[in-house]
């Protein structure tokens, strides 16, 4: 899939990598205007919210016919879960708590059809393949799938190593909010247990030439080290963005809108 070759190749340069995580409200101008942002991926996320599998679907599509990566974050890492995600036509997946490298084969299972695995493909997610036999689904959706594992707990803390060294594993990711309560320090995140747990995860990444995704305040992340990052939820971007216009409009510092958007 050609926006996953693309995240990977952003993913594996030096330069800086945005995208968003979309929990709140989905709809297919959102990826639109994500394009037109310059943001460099979404991350449609199922673990906390449910969207209609049609909606997620067409926002996939959207971004495989603009050559923009739309990745999912299914509910959990098992099997079904997985697999059902997979048939929605992603260009990757983040997987919440890996936590084994018993879950890293279970992922491999879902998302890959035999003989590497035991993934059925059907759904809204799989007409724009070329062909149904292996051969396309091997060269067109899993050969560049993006994996990324999101370390989350003391126990995938524990095995990040294995985790990060696995052929399927293309980036890591940390899920900072809930490694601070793991840690004990939830959420405060300049906790210095937590800050140390980041970089620990960032080096075990790079110990295998491999990246690491997280979300949470770029000028805290950038001076350590990160360089894949989730910048924001759309929504409450949103929501911090017309609190500040407010509060600047009404002491005199900015227009409320720009000139193309005055009738």
């Amino acid at each position: 899939m050609k926006s996953a070759q693309i995240l990977k190749a952003k993913i594996n340069s030096p330069e800086v990598t945005t995208g968003v995580i979309i929990t709140f409200h989905l709809w297919p101008g959102l990826i639109e205007l994500l394009i037109r942002s310059g943001i460099d991926y979404a991350i449609i996320d199922l673990e906390h919210l449910t969207h209609s599998h049609e909606m997620v679907a067409e926002c996939c599509a959207i971004g495989r016919r603009a050559n923009f990566p739309v990745l999912i974050r299914p509910p959990e890492a098992e099997f079904s879960p997985i697999r059902l995600a997979m048939d929605l036509g992603p260009c990757g997946l983040l997987l919440p708590y890996v936590s084994s490298l018993e879950t890293m084969a279970t992922i491999q299972q879902a998302v890959y059809m035999a003989p590497r695995g035991r993934r059925r493909p059907g759904g809204h997610g799989n007409f724009w393949v070329s062909g149904y036999n292996y051969d396309n689904f091997r060269t067109e959706v899993e050969d560049d799938l993006i994996i990324l594992p999101q370390i989350e707990n003391k126990a995938g803390l524990a095995c990040v190593n294995q985790i990060a060294a696995h052929p399927l594993t293309t980036a890591l990711a940390i899920g900072p909010y809930d490694m601070s309560a793991s840690l004990g320090c939830c959420w405060k995140p300049d906790a210095p247990e937590l800050l140390a747990t980041l970089d620990q995860i960032l080096a075990a990444g790079k110990a295998v030439g491999k990246n690491t995704w997280i979300i949470g305040d770029p000028a805290l992340l950038r001076p350590r080290g990160f360089t894949f990052l989730g910048i924001s939820e759309p929504t409450m971007l949103m929501e911090g963005a017309l609190r500040d216009l407010s509060n600047r409009v009404k002491h005199g510092q900015a227009s409320a809108a720009g000139p193309e958007l005055l009738p």
